[in-house]
């Protein structure tokens, strides 16, 4: 019987790699919303609509490009970014604090989390006129509405890994009699850090979310102004372009926040991390 040397071993685990299929591509993406685009164009060309309460992407395009042209889209895409960037930091902070104690304490847990259950359930824009109240309508009150929009979905995500840890490796971390912050760096935290990922990227999309809500206290930049702009003077092409600047933003961010994070979960033997490979 013979046994494969080391370099056959090393083209067979390569292989996949040189094979990977077609379908894996991630420009494949936008074949979706350029095939709609592209469709409602036609349809606009063809008189089957007059496009004016929904532009067709042509006349977006040009939308886009005079924003760009006069600077505007700039100076509200900036100031929309960093309310997002603030209120996702102050956000994440919290919510990891607070999952983390909830979910490593039971006494914790029994006593916050039904209050931090309640104040999730109560929509976004029933925050505005009392941080307004309190904070004023500027910067403050916007990334603080963030904020709560970024901390619910990181706080549970922490909360929900950290009791998710299988006692099995932590038995195994104690009969290796690791330290107590070496049990936390050698155990917990891989174990924790998929479901923690998830729970940013959740986070991140409800920031995107809530910053429209907190543009709506009265900004006088940024791309929910953009919104409500186009809303009052009647300008739809400006209110979908700011749509798809949103989208772009928040994919954009979202794949920032996967790629950054992805060299701490490079321990994962996924069978879908191997399908992509």
């Amino acid at each position: 019987m013979t046994f494969p040397t080391a370099q056959q071993t090393d083209s067979v685990a390569s292989e996949p790699r040189a094979r990977r299929p077609w379908f894996r591509n991630p420009l494949l993406g936008l074949v979706l919303p350029l095939g709609i685009a592209a469709l409602w164009e036609l349809a606009v060309y063809l008189g089957f609509s007059d496009g004016r309460l929904v532009p067709p992407p042509s006349v977006i395009a040009v939308t886009l490009w005079e924003l760009a042209k006069t600077g505007e889209l700039w100076r509200h895409a900036q100031a929309t970014i960093l309310r997002v960037v603030a209120g996702f930091g102050l956000g994440v902070a919290a919510g990891t604090l607070f999952g983390a104690i909830a979910g490593y304490s039971a006494l914790t847990r029994t006593v916050i989390d039904p209050t931090l259950q309640a104040l999730r359930a109560i929509p976004s824009i029933a925050w505005v006129p009392l941080f307004i109240l309190w904070l004023g309508i500027f910067e403050a009150s916007k990334v603080t509405l963030i904020a709560v929009g970024v901390f619910f979905p990181v706080y549970l995500g922490v909360m929900g890994a950290i009791l998710s840890v299988d006692r099995k490796i932590v038995e195994v971390g104690r009969a290796f009699r690791l330290s107590g912050p070496a049990l936390v760096r050698r155990i917990l935290l891989p174990a924790v850090m998929p479901a923690y990922v998830v729970s940013l990227r959740s986070g991140l999309g409800l920031g995107w979310m809530f910053v429209v809500a907190a543009e709506f206290m009265g900004a006088s930049e940024g791309l929910g102004y953009l919104l409500i702009d186009g809303q009052q003077l009647g300008k739809p092409a400006q209110i979908v372009a700011a749509i798809i600047v949103f989208a772009i933003l928040g994919k954009t961010t979202d794949w920032l926040l996967t790629a950054g994070t992805a060299p701490f979960l490079r321990w994962e033997d996924r069978f879908h991390a191997r399908q992509e490979a």
